[in-house]
């Protein structure tokens, strides 16, 4: 039962310290989900403030994994190039070493520093964090709360996880083990890459390495190699990510291998030699302490090192990540998706998920997209009515079906984004994302109406006077410029545009009352036919509801503001 129970502790501790760091890491995301985005913005081609941005993103989510997956789907997302992701992959590495440092706080002593030492302050920690987020104002983030409680179940975690491998410190299977590593660098680097690869978290394997070392159970060149291949190991979360991506975002996968296996291969044989002559330092306890100052040295190191061939490290991936026969056959073969679609996929990657104010930013980036072809459809349309450039109008069909298609890529891509750790200025963002591609779909409709419209007129040889012309000549120039305004308001949150929307929404509903009646009083005088008379009605109609949509777009700005 001793050793059932033990193994219960141990199974309990691992699962409240990786619950701790995902409660951490959401709250400190939602904390600084804007500045992301804006760091990410000025690594052009400054490969030193990249590393500055993937050390202080690991450092907010706790994950180098993490970290490097959201780099592989902003490779494949075209929102960085290889050259940019090889400085966020090495500051990834560096930023991990916060978890471990927070864990050697396990190895405080003394009374007068008690105060620090996990037992103390941890449950402190949950039951402030506990009854803020039970008694604390409804429907709002407690960012505070998310991160107490984290912070508070990562050490609990660790205490129980200490407490149920201590009793087995002293044991000869442990003290056999580590003495086989510390004598075989391959062994001991394998074993922490298939350990770190599998529970997937180098951040949680190292923290289960400091618990055996907190024992006395681990020898210093056994810990060593082990951390070594933490390092390699948390490579296997990024590899498996960009099993589906573009050649350039595999690319950017195999640089962070490329970089891990490096940096543990030259201090491995640096460890190795260092152990002949100082056999009985090597062979000394291990402590958590010093585990968080070798994580930190050999990150550091290895990101010094290797930073002047960051562009062989590109070259390289180029030539172990081949072009595969299936790269090939896509770009001889295109699918059925237009180039605007396959962008589209291509810039909503999945991986990019990892980061809610990035994903956000890269749909709203699309939105607009959508909203410009929308615009361009509109202009076309009235275009082609007033010009009876009736051999275009299949164009404007053809732009309806990819404005359809993009309306339910990025609806599918918004529902991924509403199921993630949002706070709650993000949620009415993703909600008026959601209303905002509905309303420019609609106006789309209303494009493809019109061109109908041509069509008709074309089929029964109906042609507008010369005042109707310039009616709808008039009236579709101020609804195009209050679609333009609407977007222009919703990409830069611009409450100038959303006033201008409004201002020419209100022009376009009194143009559209004014012609209808006078367009009645010349179908009552006989001086326009019938069916002229019906297809004009249905046009100015169709540009009004346009106009409509354009005002609800400003609207949802207007709310975000």
């Amino acid at each position: 039962m001793s050793y059932l129970s033990s193994l219960f502790s141990l199974f309990g501790g691992l699962g409240m310290f990786l619950y701790g760091m995902t409660v951490m890491s959401d709250g400190m995301q939602k904390a600084a989900s804007s500045k992301m985005s804006k760091f990410l913005n000025i690594v052009t081609e400054n490969r030193v403030m990249a590393v500055i941005l993937g050390a202080g993103i690991t450092a907010l989510v706790q994950s180098s994994s993490a970290t490097t997956v959201m780099v592989v789907g902003f490779v494949n997302a075209g929102i960085l190039n290889l050259s940019q992701s090889v400085g966020i992959i090495m500051g990834a590495n560096i930023g991990t070493t916060i978890t471990a440092w927070m864990v050697s706080l396990t190895q405080v002593s003394g009374s007068a520093l008690s105060i620090f030492k996990p037992e103390f302050f941890a449950p402190l920690l949950v039951g402030f964090g506990s009854f803020r987020l039970l008694f604390g104002k409804k429907g709002n983030d407690d960012l505070l709360a998310d991160f107490c409680v984290g912070v508070g179940l990562i050490f609990i975690g660790l205490e129980f996880m200490s407490s149920a491998v201590s009793p087995y410190a002293n044991s000869p299977i442990f003290s056999r083990a580590f003495q086989i590593m510390g004598g075989n660098p391959i062994l001991g680097i394998l074993t922490g890459a298939v350990v770190t690869g599998l529970i997937q978290s180098s951040a949680a394997s190292v923290s289960i390495l400091q618990t055996l070392a907190l024992s006395g159970a681990v020898p210093r060149a056994a810990g060593f190699y082990i951390t070594l291949g933490q390092n390699i190991g948390t490579c296997v979360t990024a590899m498996i990510s960009s099993a589906g991506a573009s050649r350039t975002a595999k690319r950017a996968a195999m640089i962070h291998l490329l970089f891990n296996v490096t940096g543990a291969v030259l201090f491995g044989i640096l460890i190795f030699l260092m152990s002949l002559p100082f056999a009985s330092f090597f062979q000394g306890r291990l402590s958590p302490v010093e585990i968080s100052m070798f994580h930190t040295i050999f990150n550091i190191s290895c990101t010094i090192v290797l930073y002047p061939f960051a562009d062989l490290l590109v070259a390289l991936s180029g030539k172990l990540v081949l072009e595969t026969k299936k790269d090939k056959e896509e770009a001889e073969n295109p699918n059925h998706y237009t180039e605007v679609e396959k962008s589209l996929i291509q810039h909503l990657d999945l991986r990019i998920l990892e980061s809610p104010a990035i994903a956000i930013a890269a749909a709203k980036s699309e939105v607009v997209n959508m909203a410009r072809i929308t615009e361009e459809n509109i202009h076309h349309a009235t275009d082609i009515l007033l010009e009876e450039k009736t051999e275009e109008i299949p164009e404007i069909f053809k732009q309806e079906k990819v404005i359809d298609n993009m309306q339910k890529l990025l609806t599918e891509y918004l529902i991924h984004i509403g199921n993630l750790s949002l706070n709650e200025m993000q949620k009415l963002e993703v909600n008026n994302m959601f209303n905002t591609i509905t309303d420019i779909e609609r106006a789309g409709d209303h494009a493809e109406n019109i061109a109908e419209q041509a069509k008709f007129a074309e089929e029964h040889a109906i042609s507008f006077s010369e005042i109707g012309q310039d009616d709808i000549r008039k009236i579709s120039k101020t609804v195009v410029e209050s679609f333009h305004a609407s977007i222009e308001a919703f990409e830069k949150n611009d409450l100038d545009m959303v006033v201008k929307t409004a201002h020419l929404e209100d022009q376009v509903d009194e143009m559209e009352e004014d012609m209808r009646e006078t367009h009645i009083e010349r179908l009552n005088s006989g001086a326009c036919a019938p069916q002229a008379g019906v297809v004009f009605l249905d046009v100015i109609s169709d540009l009004e509801r346009i106009s409509d949509h354009a005002d609800n777009i400003a609207g949802y700005v207007k709310a975000m503001i």
